[in-house]
């Protein structure tokens, strides 16, 4: 059990990982695929993603010491699970209980529960029927046995893990289950009009806020270990390891980027993902541009450049914004009222019209 929750640990923590690096672009192309992100679409898209870590840590790790290591055998009968249930039918001697705990059952239900969340997801996530969950458990399986087959594509001398043609029916098995048990989840209908405006919420602007929050953080480090690998690899390590040189520029360079695409477009990269933009407001274009700016991940940003003794300033900020995202009208939080705009939706155009506030605070135009 310890080491079942340790691989499902791993799967967790990989899976949290590229599920930040991949945030951001991740939402905004189900903005622009299906219209719109709901809690429900993020949470499946999430557990999908660890899903898939967690296929390959069960089904390789842990992986062997080569110097102790011992070369697995080979089943190309697909029929050896037949006698394998023969057997624990046997063994069990009329006993359910026995025979459900029986090694041999055990394992034949856990390769296809494996792989009955694969079926699942490509039904309620892709959208596909029956036989599209039956290739792509037959071919993930198939790369996963070739994998250990293979002692990692030739990492290792040989197999660690026996290759099994009963785990690839098992395995497909399971998709296909999976398929169809999602047949029993309603399903909400897909838009057929990803481009038509949708309502501006409060929801929608925090996600914004956190898209950018994201952008900022991941091309400062990004920036910073490049840096830093530059550094070690032209023989400075000194100055890499001893110095907070690669950090701050990171922080600067992601400065940079996140100003001028407020400056050069008017909506910060947040506002881009969600397909949001602020309008109106008695200011000229320039001014309004800066007041995004400052408002919102800018304000965020240059104090964050601020030596360690001002850190407190960057939380006060952040909560600060955070409150007015859910306290003003439709989320338009402290850029809207620096510049006296409207939020709207990026898909609506014309002049930003009169506001008509609905029963949840939100803003619809009119």
């Amino acid at each position: 059990m310890g080491a079942n929750v340790f691989l499902g640990a791993v799967a967790i923590g990989i899976g949290a990982v590229v599920g930040i690096v991949l945030f951001v672009p991740f939402v905004a192309i189900q903005y622009r695929r299906a219209g719109h992100l709901t809690a429900g679409q993020l949470v499946l898209w999430i557990s999908a993603l660890v899903y898939f870590f967690a296929i390959w840590t069960y089904t390789l790790l842990p992986l062997p010491d080569p110097a102790g290591m011992r070369c697995a055998g080979v089943n190309f009968n697909p029929l050896e699970l037949v006698d394998d249930i023969r057997g624990a039918a046997q063994r069990a001697g009329g006993s359910t209980r026995a025979f459900l705990t029986d090694f041999a059952f055990l394992q034949l239900a856990l390769n296809v529960l494996l792989f009955l969340p694969l079926g699942f997801f490509v039904r309620v996530l892709a959208r596909r029927g029956i036989l599209v969950a039956l290739a792509a458990g037959l071919g993930i399986s198939l790369i996963v046995e070739f994998t250990q087959l293979t002692g990692v594509w030739g990492v290792y001398p040989c197999a660690y893990r026996v290759f099994d043609v009963d785990d690839l029916l098992t395995n497909t098995v399971g998709a296909v289950i999976g398929s169809i048990l999602a047949l029993l989840v309603p399903r909400r209908p897909v838009s057929d009009e990803p481009d038509a405006p949708r309502p501006v919420t409060r929801g929608r602007r925090i996600l914004a806020m956190v898209c950018d929050l994201l952008a900022y953080a991941l091309v400062g480090i990004f920036v910073s270990v490049g840096i830093q690998a530059a550094l070690v690899v032209t023989g400075n390590r000194d100055v890499a390891v001893e110095t907070d040189l690669a950090g701050q520029v990171g922080s600067v360079a992601a400065l940079i980027i996140v100003a001028g695409c407020v400056l050069v477009s008017g909506r910060t990269i947040g506002d881009l993902t969600v397909r949001l933009r602020y309008a109106g407001g008695p200011a000229p274009a320039g001014v309004t541009r800066l007041t995004r700016l400052i408002g919102g991940i800018g304000g965020y940003a240059l104090l964050d450049q601020l030596p360690g003794p001002w850190g407190f300033l960057t939380f006060a900020f952040l909560v600060t914004a955070t409150i007015l995202a859910f306290t003003t009208r439709a989320g338009r939080g402290l850029p809207g009222v620096l510049g006296g705009q409207e939020l709207r939706d990026s898909r609506e155009h014309g002049p930003a019209g009169r506001v008509e506030i609905t029963r949840t605070g939100d803003a619809r135009r009119r």
